[in-house]
Parts: structure tokens; C-alpha cells; sequence
């Protein structure tokens, strides 16, 4: 498996952590937002439903980020289940990151297989775990989102 021996599903933890904190911090701009009307000044509340429109962003952000988790949790899991996970072991360093020198000898060939059938939505995934691997968090969601785009029509 790409990503140092991991299983694709081992950052859910993270996320879920990182959620929570989210929703305690959309909690409290919430809470100032209502103290801010409350006060009955003009500007005041201007403040107050402009922070209610920031915590709503923030919800809303929240869901669609823990929603393409879960698909793509449950896109992975389909990957392992048919035996189709890269199991390429990628070295880490002492801080438990992989080096990224050993993810880009990879690269090459999950990008030919992308390149061989383009609407393969395994063969992206594929890639956006090389990708994550190498620290790519940008092109690793695209490549996810591509996955899922063509699981959901494939």
C-alpha cells in the first residue's frame, strides 16, 4: 500500500478530530453572533448576522469536507476489498511523513495507468493516494474527486 504501509481508511481519526474542533469553533462564533443582535445597535447586529453567515459557511463546509471523506473512505475500502490497493510500501521518516523521493519513483507508473484509461476510476485513485504520498494534497483531491466521478458513473 502507497502511503507507508497504511490503510487507505487511517485518516479518519484526524478528520474526525479536526471536525470536532471546527464545530465547537462555528459553536462559538454562533453564540457571539447572538450576543452581537442581542445588543439591539445597528452596527451590532450587522456584525452579528454577518458572523451567522461565517458559522453557516463554516457548516456548510464541514459537511461537504466529512461527505467526500466518507465517499472516498468507502471508495477505498472497494479498492481493498477487490484487491486492487496499490501495495507499493513507501520509506517514512523519523517524523512518520514519507519521503517524497520514493512517492515520485512511483508516480510514473500510476500516471501511465490513468493515461492508458482515462475513465478508470481506480486507477485515479491510485493516483491520488501516489500523489498524497507525496505530499500533492492538491492534485491527491483531484484525482479523488475524478475517482468518484467516474465510480459514480462507471
Amino acid at each position: 500500500m502507497v502511503r507507508a504501509g497504511r490503510s487507505i481508511r487511517s485518516p479518519f481519526w484526524g478528520a474526525a478530530f479536526m471536525g470536532a474542533l471546527l464545530a465547537v469553533y462555528i459553536v462559538l462564533v454562533g453564540q457571539r453572533a447572538a450576543a452581537f443582535i442581542g445588543t439591539g445597535i445597528p452596527v451590532g447586529i450587522g456584525i452579528g448576522v454577518a458572523l451567522f453567515v461565517v458559522a453557516a459557511i463554516g457548516v456548510l463546509l464541514l459537511v461537504l469536507e466529512f461527505r467526500f471523506g466518507v465517499r472516498i473512505t468507502r471508495l477505498g475500502a472497494r479498492l481493498e476489498s477487490e484487491g486492487a490497493a496499490p501495495q507499493d510500501v513507501v520509506p517514512v521518516r523519523p517524523s512518520g511523513r514519507p519521503t517524497r523521493e520514493a512517492a515520485d519513483e512511483l508516480f510514473p507508473r500510476y500516471r501511465d495507468a490513468v493515461e492508458q484509461d482515462p475513465k478508470d476510476w481506480r486507477a485515479w485513485y491510485r493516483l491520488g493516494v501516489v500523489y498524497d504520498a507525496a505530499g500533492d494534497r492538491k492534485r491527491a483531491r483531484a484525482a479523488m474527486r475524478t475517482a468518484l466521478s467516474h465510480a459514480a458513473h462507471g
